[in-house]
């Protein structure tokens, strides 16, 4: 028997712990990507508006991903000890920098003319930001989330590692018992749900982006 058939008999044989794992693993990483994307638009803004700021918070995050996520993750637990609290704080961090980028790089790229056109009609702060920058800095933001997504969904799979829940049990199963097909299929749901998530999401970016600009750009990384 090949391994993708054992793989595939392993899934009908054990569905009601691979369903279970898909839920909380699901339930994980949209805790997380709520979080990531208020915490990620909030500062982002503020950041256009406090250059100073854009550029201490800039340096820590960049300075943030040159932590191993594994490392980080160790290191989190000695501070918030084992289980979902440390796993939902890195993916957080991790899931941060796109939102952050793409939310601060969309507006301040809105072009000058436009900025200069509504202050000249007597636009406040808050209806220039609102009324102008963020609907043309849209499809940025969205390509920022969307990477974030599928960023947070594939960490997502090593948060068993310190007593999480989600598919890494799965493939933390796997490693530690020598069982290949296990590990397999653990991380095989993790590509579908990052792939399923990128793709749904794929589709509302060109449309955000046709309905904005008249035409389907690609996304901003």
């Amino acid at each position: 028997m090949n391994f993708i058939a054992k793989v595939f008999i392993l899934y009908v044989e054990r569905k009601e712990f691979f369903a279970k794992l898909v839920v909380e693993h699901i339930a994980l990483t949209f805790t997380a990507i709520l979080i990531i994307s208020l915490t990620g638009l909030f500062v982002g803004i503020y950041m256009t508006r406090n250059k100073r700021m854009a550029e201490i918070v800039m340096g820590f995050v960049n300075f943030l991903y040159t932590v191993p996520s594994i490392a980080f993750f160790g290191f989190l637990v000695s501070i918030t000890g084992i289980g979902n609290r440390s796993a939902l704080i890195a993916l957080v961090v991790y899931g941060l920098m796109p939102m952050i980028r793409n939310t601060y790089v969309g507006i301040i790229e809105v072009d000058e003319d436009i900025v200069e056109s509504a202050l000249g009609m007597g636009s406040t702060d808050r209806q220039l930001l609102m009324k102008v920058q963020l609907p043309i800095a849209l499809p940025v933001i969205i390509a920022g989330f969307r990477t974030m997504v599928v960023m947070t969904i594939a960490l997502g799979g090593i948060a068993s590692f310190i007593g999480a829940g989600g598919l890494g049990v799965a493939i933390w199963r796997g490693i530690t018992t020598n069982f290949t097909e296990m590990t397999f299929a653990g991380s095989l749901l993790v590509a579908l749900l990052a792939i399923v998530s990128d793709f749904l999401l794929g589709i509302v970016e060109k449309k955000v982006r046709k309905k904005i600009f008249g035409t389907e750009k690609r996304r901003v990384a």
